[in-house]
């Protein structure tokens, strides 16, 4: 499922599987964030990585991470 976020001031789409959607989701309203402030921190720390992935992978991992951890 492919949606349009604004992130940085800049509008970007990004696919994910819904079930990947609904968890961002919710760990947005956990960390009482809007989903795109949610997003943009992911993506500022995805840029920072040696070898950064694509967003919606990153998306992917740090929801596995914060599942796990």
């Amino acid at each position: 499922m492919k949606r349009s976020i604004t992130i940085a001031g800049h509008p970007t789409s990004i696919s994910l599987e819904p079930i990947f959607w609904a968890a961002l989701e919710a760990a947005a309203v956990a960390a009482g964030l809007p989903l795109s402030a949610l997003v943009a921190a992911i993506d500022h720390a995805r840029i920072g990585a040696e070898n950064p992935p694509n967003l919606a992978s990153a998306i992917r991992t740090w929801l596995m991470a914060a599942r796990a951890g």
